[in-house]
């Protein structure tokens, strides 16, 4: 068996300085808190992460959580955006947008837009940092950083020198409430050192979750050692416990936390839970999380790259579990920094929370497939305006589930079949009878838009126009795009899971979902490798190579020739533009080359060295100045991985790690479908 606490330690995050991009965080999947340096938020100027809106840079140091949003009056009709499209049913309304989206920034062209976009937004809930004598602490005061994310324990362990004095700070998060643990040593608790939180108003802006511009928005109120917050319509409460000190409010929006030793506090958001049972809780339910469900271990390995890889795979676990494991599907910043103002992506779903039933933990993933239950309804009304049955899924949301206006997600698909595989996933995983009855719906809904919105044609059921790829280059071209190499193999695979799901309840099969499935369009093949789209200009070679993802993150099906794709895998090695394509593409070249028996180019392109693939010390896998952290890397690097150890049904017993160089070990691993 592998030592699984010796794994874990191995790659225990220290830092001794300030990493401006590289800052740790603790959480439970619900609520993140991200500190500097101190062990707090004191120097969130020092974290920097830049807007696209052109707003003044905000801070990777926040504290968020899933239930925190909000909106500012005035809300918008989404009936405003809509624009009539062609298809093969004739005219259909899609919420469109007319301004421009770029990746520099955005020009709404109307109100409803603007609005519509905008909010709900997610909160920075609050900010938690040392101040000296009730003034904010300078930067080049504390000297002497050893800081140390404890793994195992899920505990970050902060010691420095304030002025030359010792400070230690243990900061921990509550595994099952919103409840943050704070503990200060230091002689210099008597001597003018506090703690100060501070509530700012919600933010509209791209990445920056707090505005702290208007104060007189909104309402921060102390009452017995609760801050009653309250933002327009978005209320929630603060408990503040402290062991031997006070807690008093400073200002308006500001409360100061101060003790004359030893400074506990239990930081409540909608929450009462104590100091000493919120690290007792942590340090119980980490070793309890490392040692459930799969592991990895490369120890022994001389290929030079298993070091880096198997560090990867450990803080991916880590921070997934924190980010992505929680009641919502998870933004692609995860709770650490605001991108796309909070809201999340539903076609990222996959690449945030799949491996969790991979790596034996589908209870995590099932945290948010079931808000799909709650988004059922505004789904259903989509299908139903654009002339189909079912269910479609929205691309860019927050919990309420409405779609947003763009330019590109409402014209996506890949998304639909997403809830499917998810489901199937936790069913493979449980094997239970009741995972069956709780995932029917979604299912099948998934599935009877899905059939219905493939039109029958010349050639078979075709999809779109319009319709925009994986593969978002062509959105521009949106009104006339039409078949998708990997969007026609996965809508075959998807209904014909959707179809065993029937049989496994005892229900008769739908006719139209296996006909569908059965005849669809052939991707089309130019100079021996698969396109991206039929018409022209058939590929781009920039963004997401997602021709290859209809075998490697599709599973095998009739539509696919295994040796055209290989050949597509090579050319798009040689050729494509690595600068555009973003941190899930080399896992999923990585998952392609596996199914195609080809372990030493999935190794060369789950660690190629790109920009978009690199890994912080902090395991975050970072994109862009905007785009500091991205989760779906870290997800879909744990999916590949599963898949190169622990195989696929039909596949070979060793599939996707070459012989030489590597020593793999693996536990607790299901095999991908």
């Amino acid at each position: 068996m592998i030592d699984r606490r010796e794994l874990a330690a191995r790659h225990a995050v220290d830092v001794t300085g300030i990493a401006s991009g590289s800052p740790l965080s603790v959480g439970n999947g619900e609520l993140c808190f991200t500190v500097d340096v101190t062990g707090l938020q004191t120097f969130p100027g020092l974290y920097p992460v830049e807007d696209r809106d052109g707003s003044e840079p905000g801070t990777l140091l926040a504290t968020m959580s899933q239930w925190g949003w909000h909106s500012v009056p005035g809300a918008e009709d989404l009936a405003d955006t809509y624009r009539l499209y062609d298809t093969p049913r004739g005219p259909v309304p899609y919420v469109d947008m007319l301004g421009e989206v770029t990746g520099t920034g955005e020009a709404p062209a109307s109100r409803a837009e603007s609005w519509l976009r905008n909010n709900p937004h997610r909160l920075d809930l609050g900010r938690i940092g040392f101040v000296l004598d009730g003034r904010p602490v300078p930067p080049g005061d504390v000297t002497g950083v050893r800081q140390r994310l404890d793994l195992w324990t899920g505990v970050i362990e902060s010691r420095f020198l304030l002025l030359g004095t010792p400070v230690t700070v243990t900061t921990a998060c509550h595994p099952d409430r919103d409840v943050l643990a704070v503990r200060v040593v230091s002689a210099l608790l008597g001597s003018g050192l506090a703690v100060r939180i501070a509530f700012p108003y919600g933010s509209q802006s791209w990445s920056v979750a707090a505005d702290w511009t208007r104060p007189d928005a909104h309402t921060s109120t102390l009452r017995g050692g609760r801050v009653y917050r309250v933002l327009d319509d978005t209320r929630y409460t603060v408990d503040i416990a402290v062991t031997g000190g006070s807690v008093r409010q400073t200002a308006a929006h500001e409360v100061l936390v101060s003790s004359a030793d030893v400074l506990e506090m239990a930081i409540g958001f909608n929450a009462s839970v104590g100091f000493d049972e919120t690290v007792r809780a942590s340090e119980a339910a980490w070793p309890a999380f490392w040692r459930s469900g799969g592991a990895v271990e490369l120890a022994g390995s001389t290929d030079p790259r298993a070091t880096e890889l198997e560090r990867r795979i450990v803080l991916s676990q880590y921070l997934t579990r924190i980010h992505c494991a929680g009641s919502l599907p998870p933004q692609e910043t995860g709770l650490m920094v605001n991108s796309w103002r909070g809201r999340f992506h539903l076609e990222m779903h996959w690449w945030h929370a799949a491996h969790f039933a991979l790596w034996g933990r589908p209870e995590l993933l099932e945290r948010s497939l079931r808000w799909y239950t709650t988004a059922l309804p505004g789904a259903r009304a989509t299908a139903r305006r654009q002339g189909c049955g079912g269910a479609r899924w929205p691309k860019q949301v927050g919990p309420d589930g409405r779609e947003s206006p763009s330019p590109i997600g409402p014209f996506l698909v890949w998304q639909q079949p997403h809830p499917i595989h998810l489901a199937e996933l936790v069913h493979r995983a449980t094997g239970s009878p009741e995972t069956l009855e709780r995932y029917a719906e979604i299912v099948f809904e998934s599935a009877a838009f899905m059939a219905a919105y493939a039109a029958k044609g010349e050639r078979g059921y075709q999809l779109g126009p319009p319709l925009v790829p994986a593969q978002e280059s062509y959105g521009d071209i949106r009104a006339t795009v039409t078949n998708p190499t990997f969007e026609l193999a996965y809508w075959a695979w998807g209904l014909h899971v959707a179809q065993r799901w029937r049989s496994r309840l005892g229900l008769p099969p739908e006719p139209l979902w296996t006909e569908v499935a059965d005849h669809l369009v052939r991707p089309l093949v130019r100079d021996g490798v698969y396109a991206a789209i039929d018409v022209p200009p058939y590929t781009v070679a920039d963004d997401h190579p997602s021709m290859l993802y209809a075998l490697g993150f599709v599973p095998p099906t009739d539509l696919v020739d295994p040796e055209v794709m290989r050949a597509t895998l090579h050319s798009v090695m040689s050729t494509w533009d690595w600068s555009s394509t973003w941190g899930w593409d080399y896992p999923a070249i990585a998952m392609t080359a596996t199914r195609l028996g080809e372990p030493a180019t999935a190794i060369d392109a789950l660690l190629m060295p790109a920009a978009k693939n690199t890994h912080l010390p902090n395991g975050h896998n970072r994109q862009t100045p905007s785009l500091p952290i991205y989760l779906p890397g870290n997800g879909g690097l744990l999916a590949a991985v599963a898949l190169m150890a622990a195989g696929w049904d039909g596949g070979p017993p060793t599939p996707g790690f070459p012989t030489e160089g590597w020593h793999v070990r693996h536990e607790g691993l299901n095999p991908s479908l």
